[in-house]
């Protein structure tokens, strides 16, 4: 099978250098710095210009739980319609249930929505009740890939509940197992060796660059208090070039 190696970006400067570095995918998203939000339409049309690379939109309507309400969903479904429409190769998408289970009645309308096209579902299977029932949900409604951590901070400490989906995987024809989370070159090589079936990896490769700004006015946060306004974080076309070289 395939080795795949996914990069996530909210910026065509990032995509640019997540297709320098050999990514096989990348997964758009926007605002990142809180884990990644539905992304605009102008900027996917911007990255499809640009670059060759599948992309895959992240569809999530704000920062916090993935218990969404109706109209969230129906935002959602509308969204995807768009992005459908701009050219985005595939979703990224996901909800639970209050009691952490996969919300399988808003995914049926979330892959409605996306019509056919190739599906992932988000970590919100790391959070969930049961990760590897709400896997094998996922492959029961036809998603094709299922991005995850192990449940856990990182998928390094997440590598005994990977084991577990890498075996159902192999065992039903599942979805693929997609590891993410503190993904870099030494992780691959690591997870390689201890998870032999382990094909196929997620990374952002975030390095900060200082801001060009030469005056700036301190303590007026845009944001959370404390967080870095003089700082962009971009993708490093190095970082995903190792991450190729570990994977393959």
């Amino acid at each position: 099978m395939k080795r795949i190696l996914e990069v996530c970006v909210d910026s065509l400067a990032s995509a640019r250098a997540a297709a320098e570095g050999g990514a096989d995918r990348l997964e758009l998203c926007s605002a990142l710095a809180v884990g990644g939000l539905s992304p605009y339409t102008e900027l996917l049309c911007q990255i499809k210009e640009a670059c060759d690379l599948p992309v895959r939109c992240l569809m999530r309507p704000r920062a916090g739980d993935f218990l969404y309400t109706r109209e969230e969903i129906d935002m959602l479904c509308a969204q995807i319609c768009n992005l459908r429409k701009a050219g985005a190769d595939g979703f990224v998408i996901g909800a639970l249930t209050p009691e952490g289970a996969l919300d399988e009645a808003a995914m049926a309308h979330l892959l409605e929505a996306c019509g056919g096209r190739p599906t992932t579902l988000h970590r919100c299977i790391d959070v969930a009740r049961d990760p590897e029932q709400v896997y094998r949900a996922a492959a029961e409604l036809g998603l094709d890939t299922v991005l995850t951590s192990g449940a856990a901070a990182s998928c390094v400490q997440g590598t005994e509940t990977l084991a577990r989906l890498l075996e159902v995987r192999d065992a039903i024809g599942g979805p693929e197992v997609l590891i993410g989370a503190g993904v870099n070159a030494a992780v691959i090589a690591r997870l390689r060796a201890q998870l032999p079936g382990a094909r196929a990896f997620h990374m952002s490769g975030k390095m900060l660059l200082e801001s060009g700004m030469r005056f700036r006015r301190e303590g007026v946060p845009m944001g959370v208090p404390g967080l870095d306004e003089w700082h962009i974080q971009q993708t490093d076309a190095e970082a995903v070039r190792a991450a190729r070289a570990a994977l393959d």
